[in-house]
């Protein structure tokens, strides 16, 4: 059945997801695409040196460098592009827009991903800030570890009714080198079928790999349950996964094609953001335990 035209939407992860919403909002206003929405608003959170989870600025490593993860979803073509533990490239979303338009490989990693990036014209840049830095010899001090993992995962629906979805981060901090999560991994960070619609996760990578989160909730929208729903579902599998009594966070916001969105998480205190341009508000994700069962 064709679809009907669609009012734009846009929807981000964390509160943060506020200024992304506003960057992809200026888009889809104009009738772009929901691939650049998406792009742009990922590229907000990457240049902001105080969102200490994504991009410049972001969480560094056990040996104190900030390797970035990201990946980029065309609903309209299929097309995807991913970069994971790139180093001194401050726009691995952008990296992973540029593999997805070369659309012969889809995931570049490590010094190849760098090396391409620098191919394609971009620019090394140093990615510690610092504050970043300062807060590193803090956990060395302490030998804290894993201390964040807010990553931004953004989804869009334009004029068209075409979805996008992106993802980008610096991954859990004080993370081992070369530790990858599932922000970069299609379907378990991110999945998105422009005939069903997609998904995107945040909170501890490995526990959503191991489900293959956001491809899982695709499944269940095409097998008839709506973004709630299926967000819901998600969540609860993990939990019974880990016995029903898991120490970490895990959340995912969910778009269908007909522009139904949902979010739900394992613990209290996940936020999105969404913006459809009559608001751009947070709303809070239900919650394991305390919204559904």
């Amino acid at each position: 059945m064709a679809l009907m035209a669609q009012k734009p939407i846009i929807l981000s992860t964390w509160d943060f997801g506020i200024n992304a919403n506003d960057a992809g909002w200026k888009i889809l206003k104009k009738g772009g695409s929901a691939l650049d929405a998406v792009q742009a608003g990922a590229t907000v959170i990457e240049d902001d040196p105080t969102i200490s989870s994504v991009g410049y600025g972001g969480y560094p490593n056990e040996n104190g460098v900030v390797q970035l993860d990201a990946a980029i979803i065309d609903g309209k073509t299929g097309r995807m592009g991913a970069v994971a533990a790139i180093e001194g490239i401050g726009n691995p979303c952008a990296v992973a827009r540029k593999i997805l338009e070369k659309n012969k490989h889809i995931f570049l990693v490590g010094d190849g991903a760098k090396s391409f990036a620098l191919k394609e014209g971009f620019k090394e840049k140093y990615l510690g800030t610092q504050s970043s830095m300062e807060w590193y010899a803090k956990q060395l001090e302490k030998r804290d570890k894993d201390n964040g993992h807010d990553t931004i995962g953004v989804m869009a629906q334009d004029k068209k009714g075409d979805l996008a979805v992106a993802c980008t981060t610096s991954g859990v901090s004080m993370k081992w080198a070369g530790r990858v999560g599932d922000s970069p991994i299609i379907g378990s960070g991110l999945y998105m079928d422009g005939k069903i619609g997609g998904a995107v996760g945040t909170g501890v990578g490995e526990r959503a790999i191991e489900v293959c989160g956001s491809f899982a909730i695709v499944e269940f929208m095409r097998n008839g349950m709506s973004p709630q729903n299926a967000c819901e579902e998600l969540v609860r599998r993990v939990v019974e996964r880990n016995n029903n009594r898991p120490e970490f966070q895990l959340a995912f916001i969910a778009l269908s094609r007909d522009g139904q969105i949902g979010g739900a998480s394992i613990k209290k205190g996940f936020e999105y953001a969404v913006c459809d341009g009559k608001e751009n508000k947070i709303r809070p994700g239900t919650v394991y335990g305390v919204d559904f069962q």
